[in-house]
């Protein structure tokens, strides 16, 4: 598989694996968005989960999502002006995943006047320098 990399946005700071994340990360390598999912409640949980959402069981697995979801709401971090470059500012959404748990994501492309509630958004990847590969949303 080929994974295609958009830029990474200001504001996306470098992100280290330990042990825990290490499956994420790999799956994200490859363009893959990983979750959480207890096999004992039949629910899903974000990726940093340790206890499922739902019942608080200890048996979560890693699963691959679909990397689809809708836009639950948003802020717009102001930039500063540095260098003569314009200030730029930074999207970041709460986005719902078609399977249930909630992602905070960085929406670099996303133009605030295109920005609206149930908006559809779609996983992408992108890698700062020093960074393992890190997931951001794109509207579709």
């Amino acid at each position: 598989m080929t994974l295609t990399l958009i830029d990474a946005p200001a504001g996306l700071a470098p992100v280290v694996r330990d042990d825990f994340s290490a499956p994420f990360f790999e799956a994200s390598a490859e363009g893959r968005l990983l979750l959480r999912w207890s096999p004992s409640s039949d629910a899903w949980s974000e990726p940093a989960a340790r206890f499922c959402s739902v019942t608080q069981a200890a048996d979560l697995e890693w699963r691959e999502s679909t990397g689809a979801g809708r836009l639950v709401t948003w802020t717009v971090k102001p930039g500063r002006a540095k260098d003569d470059q314009p200030a730029v500012a930074t999207v970041i959404g709460i986005v719902e995943l078609d399977e249930g748990p909630w992602l905070s994501l960085l929406l670099p492309q996303a133009d605030a006047a295109d920005l609206a509630v149930d908006a559809a958004v779609r996983v992408a990847w992108s890698q700062p320098e020093g960074s393992e590969v890190l997931p951001v949303g794109l509207l579709v």
